[in-house]
């Protein structure tokens, strides 16, 4: 790919110096992403606006915002080529997902004409078959190239790896990709398979060069760092529009994750603008990408649009929002508690660290089971959509909080069970991935600077009205919600290892409500029940030299770990199978860990299991040659410090 580009390169020189001039090509992409329901404006908690913060101009985003957004930037840009996309995740989040199942999203979605849209993890929440009903409904082409449904799927071939768009006498390729752990995260179902987004994005633009396509954009449901790692390096990828991380980037904003557009070096020896806008409809992606006669592209800029107040919603959309509205609404306003507080929900400290809504919500859980046995609670950071501002509390708030419709499961689980649960729900922090585990009945303390398997410092388990040392032989009693209980966000061990489940208990949000109602008013908290090690002083390494990263097969599990009684807690991991190294020590091994066939190397910042395996086979496709010889690691969960083999070729 890259020799086809260096031709065309060389082939425009000749021509302007022949007197032959080409024009540049000018590319207006508009893209949102996890709309996530916001079908009505939201307010700073990301839940849905009420009239008396709209009438103070503190709203944000909804459908008739966004949709007036769209038609005036297409306004400004009459004449021009424009491109709207559209990144995943429309479904789940709001009443009007719950009630109506993604039709409303469809009619909405439709009315703002949209290009393309990718697929995102949520889209599967019901399955194929809200999917189905979905695409059914929708006006615009769905392109996932790592979606593959089966031959009795209801989905059949609606969904493309790739699309061919003209626009202004061009060819624009859009080719789309879904997180590789969807059937993790949601529910596709038997009949749909996902595969792997790089190699099945890699193999759909080898079919757009063949129809003589230059100028491809990658559409990906799969995050930031994934987007910036791996989808922005691909051979032939020029321009990259994403959506799950739910980040948002500018170039100005201290707020920002990254700069808008961020540049990534591709192997082909030029830049691929990443962008991402975002969530809930608060921000309109804006980016204009100028292309060379040669297909590469030579500038991009831009900036997210913030949907604030300043934009007047469109009025036929608000009439249909109200009309839509009408059978949800009694239940939507129906006060069922108070809080005294902010009770913080928030995905940046949810998916991280202790929050009060994790503390509500799995206290919650815990007192509802504790009359069956159960002593600990543990619900995932991902499950809790938005927060809940201080007064009254409507059950619609509560339902924006747990959109999911999930139940109340219980369970017992052997001591080292639940440390290895705990593992998993840290093992993806960087990637603030929703598996983190909230708790009740229980404290621990982590390591994030540890492998992903190794990272529980500590556990206590409540007993009376004190904490005790977990015993990794007993049995506990364990509740959660039916999709964890389940083997989702990669609770496996509770699929495989729970005795007695039942996960038909009452709904996690009339729970809640219940909880919500009996401590009324509700003073939201956290109380120290999750640490970092590192922050208490309890972390390795506190003598001033570094842990050397367990190699591939070394990390200890739960069940052969040691467990030692440190400062009133007990303590996990691999505490003595290491070799301590120097700082400095461990830079150079990173640094002379060059991926070779037939030997080691060091996982530093950026690596793909795809760069590896071209630096050591010349190839990237052989990339699950080095997957295979470690245990087939997550692709896009490799962690820094981590060393691999490179089998010989």
């Amino acid at each position: 790919m890259t020799l086809i580009r260096s031709g065309l390169l060389a082939a425009s020189l000749i021509a302007l110096s022949s007197g032959a001039a080409f024009a540049d090509y000018e590319l207006n992409i508009l893209h949102i992403n996890d709309l996530h329901s916001r079908i009505e404006a939201i307010n700073k908690f990301d839940s849905t606006c009420s009239a008396e913060e709209e009438g103070k101009g503190e709203c944000f985003g909804g459908v008739a915002r966004l949709k007036a957004a769209i038609d005036a930037e297409r306004q400004k840009l009459s004449g021009r080529n424009v491109l709207l996309l559209n990144a995943g995740d429309n479904f789940q989040g709001s009443l009007f997902y719950t009630t109506y199942k993604g039709a409303a999203e469809a009619e909405f979605l439709n009315l703002m004409k949209f290009d393309a849209m990718t697929v995102g993890n949520h889209e599967f929440d019901d399955s194929e078959d809200g999917l189905a009903t979905f695409l059914d409904k929708v006006q615009f082409p769905v392109v996932t190239a790592n979606v593959a449904a089966g031959a009795s799927s209801k989905i059949g071939d609606r969904i493309k790896p790739f699309i061919v768009l003209d626009k202004g006498g061009q060819k624009i390729g859009i080719v789309g990709a879904v997180a590789n752990d969807t059937e993790e995260l949601s529910s596709p179902g038997p009949n749909v398979l996902i595969g792997n987004d790089v190699a099945d994005i890699t193999a759909a633009v080898a079919e757009l060069k063949k129809e003589g396509v230059d100028k491809i954009v990658a559409l990906t449901h799969v995050g930031y760092p994934r987007d910036l790692a791996a989808i922005a390096k691909i051979p032939d990828v020029d321009v990259v529009v994403g959506g799950h991380s739910h980040s948002f980037l500018s170039s100005t904003s201290d707020k920002a994750e990254g700069p808008y557009p961020t540049m990534v070096d591709n192997p082909g020896g030029y830049k691929v603008p990443v962008v991402q806008a975002g969530a809930y409809s608060k921000y309109l992606g804006n980016l204009k990408v100028v292309f060379d006669d040669a297909g590469v592209v030579k500038e991009a800029t831009g900036a997210p649009i913030t949907i604030d107040s300043s934009i007047k919603p469109d009025e036929a959309v608000l009439a249909r929002i109200k009309e839509l509205s009408g059978p949800i609404d009694e239940l939507k306003n129906k006060i069922v508690a108070e809080t005294a507080e902010p009770v913080d929900g928030s995905r940046e400290t949810c998916r991280a660290a202790e929050c009060a809504m994790g503390n509500l919500v799995a206290d919650a859980i815990l007192d509802r089971t504790k009359n069956q046995g159960m002593t600990v609670a543990i619900t995932n950071g991902g499950g809790l959509r938005s927060s809940i501002d201080a007064g009254p509390v409507s059950m619609g708030e509560v339902l924006s909080v747990l959109p999911f419709q999930n139940t109340v499961a219980t369970f017992q689980l052997k001591g080292s069970d639940l440390v290895t649960a705990l593992e998993n729900g840290l093992s993806q922090i960087e990637e603030g991935a929703g598996r983190f585990p909230q708790v009740s009945g229980l404290k621990y303390a982590f390591d994030k600077s540890k492998p992903a398997g190794s990272r529980v410092v500590s556990v206590e388990v409540k007993e009376g009205d004190a904490f005790a040392l977990l015993d990794p032989d007993k049995t506990y009693g364990v509740a959660s919600n039916n999709y964890l209980r389940a083997g989702g966000d990669g609770y496996a061990i509770f699929a495989k290892a729970a005795v007695n489940p039942y996960d038909f208990g009452p709904n996690l949000e009339l729970v809640v409500a219940d909880y919500l109602s009996a401590h009324r008013p509700y003073k939201p908290y956290t109380d120290g029940r999750i640490t970092e090690a590192a922050a208490t002083g309890m972390a390795e390494g506190a003598t001033g030299t570094e842990t050397k990263p367990a190699t591939a097969g070394e990390a200890a599990t739960p069940a052969d770990s040691g467990t030692t009684a440190t400062e009133g807690a007990t303590t996990t991991g691999n505490t003595g199978s290491s070799t301590a190294t120097t700082g400095s020590e461990a830079a150079a091994t990173t640094a002379e860990g060059s991926a070779a066939a037939g030997g080691r190397h060091v996982i530093a910042r950026g690596d793909t299991l795809w760069d590896l395996a071209k630096a050591a086979y010349g190839d990237g496709t052989l990339w699950r040659r080095i997957a295979e010889a470690n245990g087939n690691p997550r692709p896009r969960a490799l962690h820094i410090g981590r060393e691999l083999s490179i089998p010989a070729k």
